[in-house]
């Protein structure tokens, strides 16, 4: 099996893989799709949105089903400002350490929440029997650029270059809305908006 660890784009290999799988969009066109993971909390994902507010542009939240159970209000939010959600397991499990069953289930209980139909593993660890039946009935988002956001080892302004210099037209990028990337994507996420839209890029949720 094939690590994503310090890739900050995946491998053709994994794309292969997992080729049923939503990993860019559109090439010819000049759209980034801004995604956040692992929310919603208060210390982060209300300051996600208001930056998306101020710029008037919607993103995807792939929530975990514990979140929302205890930010009610905050995912309330997050549908009322018109972005999209996905299904990112209710514990944030990590797939290849979980037998096929037991994650399901918890993908269950999470979709009772999110009631969508976009998916996203956690850490990207997904093996292929729980792909197989998931993909039945969810489109499953992996990624075109990875911005490390919650990497300790990954500055601020490493963070914004890696993720800008990797972007391209179709761009599926992940951020995350986890106390980890708190330092890095308050720096980040601003000026990431700002360099692309200078561009003449739109951001679009999936």
């Amino acid at each position: 099996m094939v690590k994503m660890k310090f890739l900050i784009r995946p491998p053709q290999l994994l794309r292969n893989l997992y080729k049923d799988s939503l990993w860019r969009m559109d090439k010819t066109k000049p759209i980034i799709y801004l995604t956040f993971d692992d929310g919603p909390i208060p210390e982060l994902t209300p300051w996600i949105l208001d930056i998306l507010k101020q710029y008037q542009i919607t993103a995807t939240f792939f929530c975990v089903g514990e979140n929302i159970d205890k930010n009610p209000e905050i995912f309330k939010r997050i549908l009322e400002e018109g972005h999209q959600v996905g299904n990112h397991t209710y514990n944030h499990l990590k797939g290849w350490q979980t037998k096929k069953k037991d994650y399901l289930d918890n993908v269950a209980r999470c979709q009772t929440l999110t009631q969508t139909k976009l998916f996203r593993a956690p850490y990207g660890r997904i093996n292929r029997k729980q792909y197989k039946l998931l993909v039945k009935e969810y489109k499953i988002v992996f990624w075109d650029v990875l911005s490390y956001d919650y990497d300790k080892f990954t500055s601020p302004e490493r963070c914004l270059e890696n993720s800008i210099k990797h972007s391209q037209n179709g761009s599926i990028i992940v951020f995350h809305d986890n106390i980890k990337a708190e330092k890095n994507i308050k720096y980040a996420l601003p000026k990431y908006i700002d360099y692309f839209l200078k561009l003449n890029y739109k951001f679009a949720s999936l």
